[in-house]
């Protein structure tokens, strides 16, 4: 009975090592970014709905996660992109990723 009762306590303090990590994407989607491009510095909101705003809401569209990639469409883009996110990104991590448009710089919010 002892020996039931020290592995329950193990397994309790255990749970939180054992808790999942939250992909980049899941970071970039709950936290939102700052897309740098061309010398500007553009933030975009993700909603938990699916919808996505940037410029001060003067864009907006929709999101969607697809395995490893992050596939969106806007106002300005009409047709679906889905872009490659690398793997392992953090809150305040900043790393380049490749649009339609060319390569961009994603810095994930803190």
């Amino acid at each position: 009975m002892r020996f039931i009762m020290i592995a329950a306590t193990i397994a309790v303090f255990a749970v939180p090592a054992f808790a999942q990590e939250l992909t980049t994407l899941q970071y970039v989607t709950t936290k939102s970014v700052i897309m740098k491009v061309a010398g500007m510095e553009i933030p975009v909101t993700y909603t938990p709905d699916g919808k996505l705003s940037a410029m001060d809401g003067a864009v907006t569209g929709t999101w969607k996660i697809v395995g490893e990639t992050l596939c969106s469409t806007n106002i300005m883009e009409p047709a679906e992109a889905c872009i490659l996110y690398p793997s392992g990104k953090k809150p305040g991590d900043e790393f380049p990723i490749m649009s339609p448009q060319g390569e961009v710089t994603i810095q994930i919010n803190k």
